[in-house]
């Protein structure tokens, strides 16, 4: 007896659609398919995904991932930008998991300007996200859509290390921080280049997170962001120096790094999320 349930996509299988459609892969939009179902049931064993769930996917591509999530029974609102791709979709859930169609939504768009998503307020964020917008496109959605609670992302290693690391780090900068401000994030894991095609000259690593409420601050998001922007353009630069343009002054910043508790001296990249929340209020305060 065949077992129920969609038939994932393998290499046979994905190659078979790309030449269907004619489609050769660009760098531009970061298109690399997973050829592996293996891997698309671990993303979505890691991101806890089960029938409760009503997911949004980014760049769902051929559909590997999207038939690992219907397989699951989680609802999928699928947001992709070639057109091509985007329609091909539902004919390729229909072919595969045809029970499952009913719980998909494809949106043709540019998921950096999306403004909205269809149907119910989605809770998960599950993506292969393309490694040029990767970072702008998490902090856009986490901004947009308060309702998610969870996710997990893949994106290129050293992308992944930047988004989970804490202050202190090496890698610590402006990706991190503004993570932290919606949600804490965590490592998740590593994909090889084999299980795509084509194979990306990069590795790539997984990135969970969870939502949680920002720092409590009179700041705005957009100011707090402003602090974290100015911080680490002048990575070199103490605060008092780098915070100047923003502040106005040297004399201002240093009054508000005093205001925070922060050394002037004291640099972007040992500062928390909430250090820059308080320092943004400091600015704000001075400024009223």
């Amino acid at each position: 007896m065949p077992t129920a349930g969609p038939r994932l996509l393998g290499p046979a299988e994905v190659r078979q659609l790309a030449a269907e459609l004619d489609l050769r892969p660009t760098k531009q939009r970061g298109q690399n398919f997973v050829i592996d179902a293996n891997t698309v049931r671990r993303i979505v064993r890691e991101a806890g995904v089960g029938p409760d769930d009503v997911v949004v996917e980014v760049g769902p591509g051929l559909g590997s991932l999207t038939l690992a999530l219907l397989e699951v029974g989680a609802r999928v609102v699928a947001i992709e930008i070639d057109e091509r791709l985007a329609t091909r979709l539902p004919d390729t859930v229909a072919e595969h998991a045809p029970e499952a169609l009913d719980r998909l939504h494809v949106v043709t768009a540019d998921a950096l300007r999306v403004t909205e998503v269809p149907g119910p307020p989605p809770t998960t964020l599950v993506a292969n996200l393309p490694y040029n917008v990767s970072v702008p496109v998490l902090l856009h959605l986490l901004t947009l859509l308060p309702s998610l609670e969870r996710g997990l992302v893949m994106v290129q290693a050293e992308v992944a290390d930047r988004l989970a690391a804490g202050p202190g780090s090496k890698v610590y900068g402006i990706p991190s921080v503004k993570a932290a401000w919606f949600a804490d994030v965590r490592r998740a894991g590593t994909v090889g280049r084999h299980v795509f095609w084509p194979e990306p000259n990069v590795d790539s690593g997984l990135v969970s997170w969870v939502r949680r409420d920002p720092p409590a601050t009179t700041a705005t998001r957009q100011q707090v962001f402003a602090v974290v922007d100015a911080a680490f353009a002048q990575r070199r630069k103490g605060l008092r120096g780098a915070l100047r343009g923003l502040a106005g002054s040297t004399e201002a910043a240093e009054k508000a790094l005093a205001a925070a508790g922060i050394a002037p001296l004291e640099r972007g990249e040992s500062l928390t999320v909430a250090d820059f929340a308080r320092i943004a209020e400091a600015l704000e305060s001075d400024r009223a």
